[in-house]
This record gives structure tokens, C-alpha cells and sequence, in this order.
């Protein structure tokens, strides 16, 4: 593709219309690591709207510099745009991108620390230390999404945690802690009277 058409995507991208701008986002993928300076930019903008775009557009390139700049909107001062990034990073799961999720589970937009929680989870067993961090020291909200996505997650590491979770006064906690304990099997047999 030539530049003119990488060009023309652009203004597709940030041109209002969002049917274009979801297509130009899909297309813009096939030029990789040469369209990301083009969508850094826009990050930069002060119109949020092109910051979301940018942000989705992201999501469908195939590239290993994609993950500072969704890290970077995970810190955006619009929530839709973290709740994009997010969503991206649940796509594209990268390992340095666990701190910034980590985080967005305290967030006070609690979508966006579902989405995050989401991301950990497809992140996998890497994100597991974090999420035990979280569950030792963390308020309750964050807590409670570390519990869902240590239950998604199902490494053997988080059972002395989900089993403290089942005496959380929380009907949440205790579901996902039972949920997560199911899955690996463990469940609740280990309680019953033998």
C-alpha cells in the first residue's frame, strides 16, 4: 500500500464517521510498525475522541512497540480511552503491560477494572504474583477483581489465596474464590466430613 493510501486511512480514522473510522482501524493493521508513529501522534491530541481511535487502532496491529503506547492509554485522562486501551491489551496480551492492569484494578471506573482484570487473565500465569500482591495488600474493590481473575487464571499458586477468600465477608470474593478453587479442582471437597 502507498502512503497516500496509509494517509487517506488516517483521515478515514479521525474523520467523525465512526463505521470509516472502525474499517480505517482494521486496515491500518497491514502497515505494522510503520503506522505507529502516525497513531503516537494522535495519542497526543487533545480531542479524546482521536485518542480513542488511535487507541483501537492499536489494537489490530501486530507489533511489539504496540504495547508502551496501549500502557500509555491505560494512563489517559478519559476513561473511554483506558476502557479502550484495556481492551486492546485483553486482544494483545503483553507481559510489560501487568503493572499498568495491575494498577487499573484500583481504578475508580470499576469497567475499566473489569476489562483490566479481563486482560489479566488472558495475560495468564505471569500476571499471577501481582494479582497474590493485590490480594494481600489492596483495597477491596481491586481485591475483588484479582479474585475474578485468579479464578480465570487457575495457577496452583493462588489456592492459599482463594482459600482465604472463602472467609472474606464478601458474597463476591467467596463466589469467585469458590469458582477459581472448582476450576482446579480443588472445590470444596477438601471441607466435607469424611
Amino acid at each position: 500500500m502507498s502512503q497516500t493510501s496509509a494517509a487517506s486511512l488516517l483521515e478515514e480514522l479521525t474523520g467523525g464517521v465512526d463505521e470509516r473510522a472502525e474499517a480505517a482501524a482494521r486496515a491500518l493493521a497491514c502497515f505494522g510498525s510503520e503506522i505507529l508513529p502516525a497513531l503516537h501522534e494522535l495519542l497526543l491530541r487533545p480531542d479524546p475522541e482521536l485518542r480513542w481511535w488511535a487507541t483501537r487502532a492499536l489494537a489490530e496491529v501486530d507489533d511489539p512497540q504496540v504495547v508502551s503506547l496501549l500502557v500509555r492509554s491505560l494512563q489517559d485522562p478519559d476513561a473511554l480511552v483506558r476502557q479502550c486501551a484495556a481492551l486492546a491489551l485483553r486482544q494483545q496480551p503483553f507481559l510489560q503491560a501487568i503493572p499498568g492492569l495491575v494498577q487499573a484494578l484500583g481504578d475508580a471506573d470499576r469497567f475499566l477494572a473489569h476489562l483490566a482484570a479481563d486482560a489479566l487473565i488472558t495475560t495468564g500465569e505471569a500476571a499471577v504474583p501481582a494479582l497474590l500482591e493485590i490480594m494481600r495488600h489492596g483495597h477491596q474493590a481491586a481485591r475483588l477483581e484479582a479474585v475474578r481473575a485468579l479464578a480465570g487464571i487457575g495457577d496452583p499458586r493462588a489456592i492459599p489465596a482463594l482459600f482465604d477468600a472463602l472467609d472474606e465477608d464478601s458474597a463476591l470474593m467467596e463466589y469467585w474464590a469458590g469458582e477459581g478453587l472448582e476450576r482446579m479442582g480443588v472445590g470444596m471437597t477438601f471441607f466435607m466430613p469424611g
